[in-house]
């Protein structure tokens, strides 16, 4: 088997999909949080940053501009056909008046052939799916959810603010609109063991996802995961941990699921630790070198 056979990858399935390279552009909506804004808590999950995961993300109030300064950049020679990835905060949380009008924004360009949403399970209901599934006419439509981990109790320990049972409902209802999920784990967080990881891998094989992104837990600044760090009370995993993981995760997830990430990039001036987390190629020539070495592949041990 080919190296680069060994799973599912994001590049190769969008190659596939849409007949050459895409790329996605990511958006900063504007959005916050119920997680934040005191409709559930006002802190936020214990691992996310004050920009929540748009850190990296350069903001502009006018979504059209974020996009026209996208094309404008070297970024936008790598591709000729891109999606739109709302990406930071919760971007299903409004109504759905603001947030047609969001979306359109960004749909400016005869270039881009998708639109991919990251929010929470609990901001889902048939409206925003119906709303989402309008554009399937015209646009590739994926729905990146939020797990981490299918494990109850450590949803309440990182604030969370929903059950893994909300989770279930929300891919259910995108389902039925053939709206793709991709589903997010988190590898090394607060109390959890590789039993949990195991655990969350099974309740994911249970649902109809078509992707997954998975990525360890880092620490970075002003959040309530440093203030455990620096407190004795937690301890990032270590790299050859996450690894081990990792190939469980990719080995036993079904053959279907498209990998969409393996590594998650911290920024490097708030990343406290672990220190490899800035090392992305250790992360990937490692887990390559464990699969090719272990002949091992995608699903290999999924039992359906």
């Amino acid at each position: 088997m080919k190296d680069e056979e060994r799973f599912k990858h994001l590049n190769n399935y969008l190659k596939n999909k849409f007949g050459e390279r895409t790329l996605k552009i990511c958006i900063d909506g504007g959005f916050t949080c119920p997680n934040r804004d005191g409709s559930i808590s006002s802190s936020g999950c214990i691992f996310c940053s004050e920009k929540g995961s748009g850190d990296l993300i350069k903001y502009d109030a006018d979504i059209s501009n974020q996009v026209s300064n996208y094309f404008l950049s070297y970024r936008s020679k790598r591709a000729n056909k891109f999606i739109a990835y709302f990406q930071n905060f919760t971007n299903t949380y409004d109504s759905i008046q603001n947030l047609k009008s969001k979306y359109d924004s960004a749909l400016i360009d005869d270039r881009i052939v998708g639109l991919e949403i990251a929010t929470r399970p609990d901001c889902i209901n048939e409206d925003i799916v119906r709303l989402l599934a309008s554009y399937k006419n015209n646009y590739y439509v994926c729905v990146e959810l939020g797990l981490q981990t299918s494990n109850d109790n450590t949803g309440i320990l990182i604030n969370r603010g929903y059950t893994s049972s909300q989770f279930s409902n929300a891919v259910k209802l995108l389902n039925q609109y053939g709206i793709d999920v991709v589903a997010h784990i988190m590898i090394g967080l607060p109390n959890e063991s590789f039993e949990d990881v195991k655990n969350t891998v099974n309740f994911i094989n249970k649902h109809n996802i078509q992707g997954i992104k998975v990525h360890s837990t880092y620490v970075v600044k002003n959040t309530v995961l440093a203030d455990m760090y620096f407190n004795g009370m937690y301890e990032p995993i270590s790299l050859e941990y996450y690894l081990d993981c990792l190939t469980y995760v990719i080995t036993h997830i079904s053959p279907e699921v498209v990998i969409h990430r393996i590594s998650g990039d911290a920024p490097k001036d708030l990343l406290i630790a672990p220190e490899w987390n800035l090392h992305k190629k250790w992360v990937l020539n490692g887990f390559d070198k464990i699969l090719r070495e272990n002949d091992l592949y995608q699903g290999i041990y999924y039992n359906d």
